[in-house]
C-alpha cells in the first residue's frame, strides 16, 4: 500500500470518526445529563429508590412540584400559603437576599411572568453599522437619572452569562416577528440556529 493511499484511508477514517462524534455526542451528553439529574434527585431518599424502583424519587419530586404549582395558582388557600411563605422569606434577614435573587433569575426564564420576552436589536456602532441581539428588560430608567434610556440584556454565545447595558431607546429595534425562544437560541448558538432555515447557515467548503 503506497503512502498516498494510506493517507487517504486515514483522512477518511478521521473524518468519519468526527462525523460520528457529531451524531453520537449530543445524544450521549443529553442522556448523561438526564441520568445525572435523575440520579441526583434519587439520592435525596436513596432507600426509597433502592426498595421500589430507580427513578421513583425523581418522579415523586416532579409530580409533587407540579402539584404545588397547580394548587398555588388555581386555589385561593394554596395561593395564600405560597404568598405567606414568599413574604416570610423576602423579609427574613440574610435569607431574603438569596431568595429574592434566585426568584428573580428563575422568573426571568420560566413561569407566567417571564422577563426575557421582548427580543430587540441594539446598535453598537455606526461606522460600520453593527447590531447585537438582546432582550429588553427595563423600558424606563428615569428613576436612576437616564430618562431616554432603556436597559437591554445581551446574552453571550455558548454560555449562560451576558451583559446588561443602558442604551438610548432610539438605538434599539423591537423584533416583533421573532419569539423570545427563537432569539435566545439564535444568540446562544452564535447565529447558527434560531429564526432561519438551515439552508441559510454558512458552511465552509470542504
Amino acid at each position: 500500500m503506497d503512502r498516498n493511499r494510506l493517507e487517504q484511508i486515514l483522512n477518511t477514517l478521521a473524518k468519519s470518526f468526527f462525523q460520528g462524534l457529531l451524531i453520537i455526542g449530543p445524544f450521549a451528553v443529553t442522556i448523561w445529563i438526564i441520568w445525572y439529574i435523575v440520579s441526583s434527585i434519587d439520592n435525596i431518599i436513596p432507600a426509597l429508590s433502592e426498595k421500589l424502583y430507580p427513578g421513583i424519587t425523581f418522579l415523586i419530586v416532579i409530580l409533587g412540584t407540579a402539584l404545588i404549582g397547580y394548587l398555588g395558582n388555581k386555589f385561593i388557600i394554596g395561593r395564600v400559603v405560597v404568598d405567606s411563605f414568599d413574604y416570610l422569606l423576602e423579609h427574613t434577614p440574610g435569607i431574603k437576599f438569596i431568595y429574592t435573587s434566585l426568584k428573580d433569575v428563575m422568573t426571568s426564564f420560566v413561569g407566567d411572568k417571564k422577563k426575557f420576552n421582548q427580543p430587540v436589536l441594539i446598535k453598537t456602532t455606526d461606522d460600520p453599522e453593527i447590531w447585537r441581539i438582546g432582550f429588553l428588560t427595563q423600558k424606563d430608567l428615569s428613576s436612576v437619572g437616564f430618562p431616554d434610556y432603556v436597559s437591554v440584556y445581551l446574552p453571550h454565545s455558548y454560555a449562560v452569562s451576558g451583559w446588561v447595558v443602558f442604551v438610548l431607546a432610539e438605538n434599539i429595534v423591537l423584533l416583533e416577528n421573532v419569539s423570545a425562544a427563537q432569539a435566545m437560541k439564535f444568540a446562544v448558538s452564535g447565529g447558527v440556529a434560531g429564526f432561519h432555515s438551515d439552508d441559510n447557515v454558512f458552511k465552509a467548503p470542504e
